[in-house]
């Protein structure tokens, strides 16, 4: 591949990870639901039905992310700049 089209195609794997469903998240991240469900101390089926969800408590999605190694933040897209919102970093 050229430099140029190397290039293209590093941007363009960037930012398919940097945005994707939490299926995809957490399939990415080598986990089963089921793996998950144990860390959660949930049922696979309750892990199945969040990952469909399109609405959840901002606890619940933290709880989540937190159990695959990650960490939420709270983000505001403006025009002029984004900004973290603090007010959730507190939740358990």
């Amino acid at each position: 591949m050229s430099p140029q089209a190397r290039e293209k195609a590093k941007n363009k794997t960037t930012e398919m990870l940097a945005e994707m469903p939490l299926q995809e998240l957490r399939q990415a991240r080598g986990l089963s639901q089921k793996t998950l469900a144990e860390v959660l101390h949930v049922q696979q089926p309750a892990i199945a039905k969040l990952e469909k969800r399109t609405d959840m408590y901002l606890s619940t999605l933290r709880n989540h992310i937190e159990a695959m190694g990650g960490e939420l933040e709270v983000v505001a897209r403006f025009p002029d700049g984004v900004v973290k919102i603090s007010n959730f970093a507190a939740l358990s």
